[in-house]
């Protein structure tokens, strides 16, 4: 009898019947491992378990119905498992050309050491490649969108509408070209060399600063620039036929222009072209924002003072008075706009008042926003009612005014710049947008601007999450909510402006990183923002503490979150493009705030008085 090789299960291993279904769930600690071996001396044709029960030796007999034998079933078992199940890979007897060999196994075929570190280091280089690829997927998909997005006016690009999301049913105002909100656009625009859409913004938005604005018989100052405008399509008088695009354009309730200056400044250095800003037009309305914003009023702090929701932050939140994204925003415009101004007679009173404001500025918020755990032990241990020009608590600060949850959330290390502070009241939340641009427009000093880092890093779970960043920490609740929001139904907490995280933020976390050389936080932030971004079709904000849900009222397709990440990207790839957006430390500011922390504390004089008789 002829000798035939048939496959024999290894003792402990299942018996066939349980192994000829594929089932890519199980263990492989379920394959039976097989060898071959020859019929048994009976010369009866089988196969004997470690039982000792006998199987028939199966073979390939029938013309009309192919068998397939059960050891290629194995073999095939072997190349399915995927699904939660570790790849068997390296099986000693199996050949490269997928045919079956023998199955014993070899002792000398064992990987060395050096082999695995080798096959390590190609799987993660492949695994990197992948998220590379999907990067670019995602960039390109990014890109498409912002493109989608733009606004034509008479021919020419004049910027990008908010969002353009067609699942939505109602625009409300989704549909305008936001200054603020164009500006990720604009830059993103710019580091790729297409100037014409954020030159056409500029002059278009200036024109528009011009126009008489009144609300309800009142007429503000002219050196408002809208908040947003539309292209709207209108028939020409007499001739219904023909139609003309006109800008309309929509100055909310307060719209400042600090952006526009921000922006403009960011276009000559990136593009070259200063002969933008070097227009008597565009001279003309540097002044008159200048002038709206350093004008004298009734208070006697050098930060701007202004109504709630006056900034990113554009519903009540809580922020009246002097909210710290709108001075670090003023800080900034101001270092901008004393860059770009000509010098001429005309601007010698202007540039003094914008020095000396500079100054001030810096100082006041670098004293006395500045909290960390050294800052926070001294208020803790404030006296209160003082009058005195040597008093400590100058702003008469509560210690009880210390919120219980900000005691365990300070680090050891770290620190930050506090929301809003006037007297007798000071706002201990932590605002994203504030602080990150404090640290690029060198607002915060050099130690702080590091410290501020070290706090995103130390609580990097409450902050970032599962998707960067949030507005603003921790959300308001409660009682407290109902008082600071009326109830707003929109910023609910955890939710929009009331600690919801907003992925265009990463622009700014891009910069303020690169700036401190720090790029690895940034890095880690939009490699989270990509697990989900695109997948969630490019949310307006999420909602949450950590930032799990898309916002309930968010629009989709959101261009400054598609800008937001396309631009971190861009800098992040090239750190040096940056600068455009960075303002340096001032040395002849530096040594202001020498002057005057050495200055002597005034002391209050009284003139002798002359005593009195009475005859």
């Amino acid at each position: 009898m002829a000798t035939s090789e048939v496959l024999h299960p290894l003792p402990g291993s299942m018996p066939w019947h349980h192994g000829l279904h594929c089932d890519p769930c199980r263990r492989m600690s379920s394959i039976p491992l097989c060898f071959k071996v020859h019929p048994t001396p009976s010369g009866i044709s089988g196969v004997q378990d470690s039982k000792g029960k006998r199987y028939p030796a199966y073979t390939n007999r029938c013309p009309k119905k192919q068998f397939i034998p059960p050891w290629r079933v194995v073999t095939k078992r072997l190349h399915c498992l995927s699904c939660e199940c570790q790849r068997f890979e390296g099986s000693p007897g199996t050949s490269d050309d997928g045919s079956n060999g023998s199955f014993l196994p070899d002792e000398t075929n064992k990987l060395n050491p050096s082999s695995a570190r080798e096959k390590l280091a190609a799987a993660a280089a492949k695994k990197e490649k992948a998220m590379r690829v999907k990067a670019d997927s995602i960039e390109d998909e990014a890109w498409e969108l912002l493109r989608e997005s733009i606004v034509y006016y008479c021919g020419h690009p004049v910027g990008t509408i908010a969002a353009n999301d067609p699942s939505s049913t109602s625009i409300l105002n989704y549909d305008q070209v936001f200054i603020r909100d164009f500006v990720p656009s604009g830059v993103a625009f710019l580091l790729k060399g297409e100037y014409d859409i954020v030159r056409n913004f500029i002059l278009h938005t200036l024109q528009l600063q011009s126009w008489e604005k009144t609300m309800d018989c009142h007429s503000p100052g002219q050196g408002l620039m809208p908040a947003s405008f539309k292209v709207r399509t209108i028939p020409l008088d007499g001739d219904d036929s023909a139609t003309e695009e006109v800008l309309d354009p929509d100055f909310g309730e307060a719209a400042i222009g600090l952006w526009w200056i921000i922006l403009l400044r960011a276009y000559g250095k990136c593009s070259g072209d200063l002969s933008v800003q070097e227009r008597v037009d565009v001279q003309t309305g540097i002044k008159m924002i200048l002038k709206l914003c350093l004008a004298d009023g009734f208070d006697m702090f050098p930060t701007l003072l202004v109504t709630d929701g006056s900034c990113m932050i554009d519903r009540r939140m809580g922020i009246h008075g002097h909210p710290l994204e709108i001075q670090a925003l003023f800080y900034s415009a101001l270092l901008c706009a004393r860059e770009m101004l000509a010098p001429e007679d005309g601007s010698a009173d202007l540039i003094r008042a914008l020095n000396s404001r500079l100054v001030a500025l810096s100082f006041h918020i670098r004293e006395y926003y500045w909290i960390d755990m050294r800052k926070l032990n001294e208020i803790y241990r404030y006296k209160t009612e003082e009058y005195s020009y040597d008093a400590v608590n100058k702003f008469n600060i509560y210690p009880d005014q210390i919120p219980p949850w900000l005691v365990e959330w300070m680090p050891d290390k770290g620190g930050y710049l506090i929301g809003n502070l006037q007297p007798a009241h000071m706002d201990f939340r932590f605002f994203a947008l504030g602080n990150l641009w404090s640290i690029v427009s060198s607002l915060a000093a050099s130690e702080q601007a590091h410290a501020i880092l070290d706090l995103v890093e130390a609580r990097w779970d409450d902050l970032v999450a599962d998707m960067p960043f949030k507005i603003c920490y921790p959300a308001l609740e409660n009682q407290e909510w109902r008082i600071l929001t009326g109830g707003d139904p929109k910023n609910t907490p955890w939710s929009y402006h009331n600690g919801g995280s907003w992925p265009t933020l990463l622009w700014q976390l891009a910069v303020a990183c690169i700036k401190l050389n720090r790029p690895e936080i940034a890095v880690k932030a939009v490699e989270i923002a990509e697990r989900r971004i695109s997948r969630d079709k490019w949310p307006e904000y999420y909602d949450t503490k950590g930032a799990r849900f898309i916002g309930k009222q968010s629009r989709l397709f959101q261009t400054w979150s598609i800008a937001g990440y396309l631009l971190a990207k861009l800098l992040l790839a090239k750190p040096k493009r940056a600068k455009i957006l960075i303002s340096e430390e001032d040395l002849d500011l530096v040594n202001s705030f020498s002057s005057l922390l050495a200055k002597p504390r005034r002391k209050r004089s009284r003139k002798g008085h002359k005593q009195s008789y009475i005859v």
